[in-house]
Parts: structure tokens; sequence; C-alpha cells
């Protein structure tokens, strides 16, 4: 699919590498022994469920976990339960999932395959229904970035009122402790979280390169999966670029591939170039010159477990400078 990032004539792009190539040096750092340090807490853990719905203990579910939460975590008496009203419903930004609608206490709303929206019905009941709670409709409300006339209900077999978004019955997941988790996305192939339509939400197309705001980091740099880009301090950038991790420091911290000047966005296009590795004759990206890698204990767009790792590996700003890391 072509993307307004993606429409720059390839004369602009030309010109861009021509620049980018005598633009080594900006920031450099001193190669020495390498630091690959302990791997941090990764995300949550794989799918842990019972048949369609997944069970409610202990352990994480679904895909993303709580590392790709788009809100700021709420307390812990927060959580899905039983008859919990909806409240105002709004609109958060998931690393995963791109918009993704949340009720009053920013929980992440869910939809069941199994259901149907024309007519809309709920097929989940019994067990389901302890472990995928169904929004009440009595109370919800459109909020920012909600089109009300989305907004129904539907009789369930009990005779309570379920709300519907686009005719799909509304749940909670019991599994999801945190305003903002996604932990019940995928939960047997059959559950996923709702877009502000009622439509399944889904990843966003990103470019090669490009960046996202961090709650905690602020705007740092993400690879076309939504991955956060980290840099080693014990690379060097000038007079060109140097990795310092080799050998099993890879194996924690894989490089990123060369990406096309034209596929990137909101990233510094100054020194933004590919060089290939002495080591394994590999191209490796740069940004800003200094090599960039993954993490490999980032298990979800979002992850941040790479960052102050052994006190040499750290995000990356837009212009390729090190985030969080201390002045020297």
């Amino acid at each position: 699919m072509k993307t307004s990032w993606r429409s720059a004539s390839l004369v602009a792009g030309a010109v861009a590498v021509l620049a980018l190539t005598t633009a080594c040096g900006q920031e450099s750092g001193t190669a020495s022994s390498q630091n690959v340090g302990a791997t941090a807490a990764a995300g949550a853990g794989t799918v842990a469920g019972t048949g369609d719905y997944g069970s409610v203990g202990a352990g994480g579910a679904g895909t993303g976990g709580t590392a790709g939460s788009a809100a700021p975590s709420a307390p812990a008496s927060v959580p899905a339960a039983e008859g919990v009203g909806a409240g105002k419903l709004s609109v958060s930004t998931n690393a995963e999932l791109g918009q993704v609608l949340t009720d009053g206490n920013g929980m992440t709303l869910y939809r069941f395959d199994q259901d149907t929206a024309e007519p809309p019905k709920s097929n989940c009941d019994g067990d389901c229904a302890t472990a995928w709670p169904p929004v009440p409709a009595d109370d919800a409300s459109a909020g920012e970035g909600v089109d009300k006339s989305e907004l129904g209900e539907v009789t369930r077999a009990d005779g309570t009122k379920q709300l519907t978004i686009g005719g799909w019955p509304a749940y909670r997941y019991a599994k999801d402790a945190n305003a903002g988790d996604v932990n019940g996305q995928g939960v047997g192939g059959k559950w996923y979280a709702l877009a502000p339509d009622g439509k399944k939400a889904k990843v966003s197309d990103l470019p090669g390169l490009s960046t996202r705001k961090d709650p905690n980091l602020g705007e740092i740099v993400v690879d076309k999966n939504g991955m956060t880009v980290y840099r080693f301090v014990k690379d060097k950038a000038w007079p060109k670029p140097v990795s310092a991790c080799t050998g099993a420091c890879l194996e924690k911290w894989p490089v990123v591939a060369p990406v096309e000047v034209n596929d990137t966005k909101d990233v510094q296009k100054k020194g933004l170039m590919s060089f290939t590795r002495p080591d394994n004759n590999v191209k490796q990206m740069t940004v800003n010159c200094s090599p960039i890698y993954t993490f490999s204990g980032d298990k979800a767009p979002g992850d941040i477990n790479g960052q102050g790792v052994g006190g040499t590996w750290y995000a990356v700003a837009p212009d390729g400078k090190l985030v969080g890391a201390p002045k020297q």
C-alpha cells in the first residue's frame, strides 16, 4: 500500500543520499570491550488460555502483553470485572494495534469472532463470560474520537443489556490488570481489541524507520515492526560507522537492516545511511551515522526492555542521539 511517507520522488531521495554520506561524525563514541548486559525482563508471556476464551488463572496472555500499553497504568482495583459500567468511551493509540477503544477507566474493550453484529448477538456465556466480562450498556457514552452512532446494545440470554460497538458485543478481559493492557489480543485466535468503529484493531502500516512517543522516554525511533531501536555507546560514528557489538552480542542485539531514505518518517535524514560490517559482511543501518539495533528482550512493539542495559544501551532520538544516557 502506498502511503504519504513513501511518495517522495526518487530524485529527492538521491540528493538526500549524497548529503548523508558526507555527514558522519556528528556524535562519536569509543570502541572498546563489549558490555552486552544481562537480558532485561521481557514483555508478557505467551497466550495462556483454555478453548476459545482463555482461562482466568495467573500468567500473561495475548500477543502484546502490557508492554505495548497505550495509556498510563491504572490502580489494581480497576481490572475488568462483571457489572462494571463502561462510562465515557475513548480512543487510545497502541504501538502495536493503532487505535483501540477503551472504557472510562482506560481498559481495553474486545470483540469475539463467534458473536454476530448483524443482528447483534453474544455467544459468550458461563465460563466464557467470567474470562471475558460483558460490558454493560446502561451508562456508556461516547467520548473524544468515538462516534456515538456506533454505540448500541444487545439483550443477553440472562436478560442484561450489553454494549455493542458497530453491532459487535463488547467485552473486557479478566487478565487485563491496568489501563492500556492488551493481553486479550488474539486469544484463541478469536478475541481481538475493538477499533472505534467496531472493527478489529490492527497493526498500522509503518515505514522502515519512524518514531513514536513513549510515555517514559519521549520521541524515539522504531523499526518497520514498531520495535524500539537502540544504540551502543561503545560504537563509533566517525570517521565512519564502526560497531563494537560482535559475536554473542549480536544474538541479544540484532542489527537493523538497511532502509531506504524515502522509507523513513520523522527521522533526521542527515547521517541516515547503511554500512557493511567487517566481522560478518552484513549491512547495518545507522541514524546520524551511529549503528542501530533492536533488543531480543523486547517481545512486542512498545517494549523498552533494552533501555539502559549494562549502562551502555539506549533508545535513539529522531536526531540519532542517545535517549536517557548520562551526560559525559
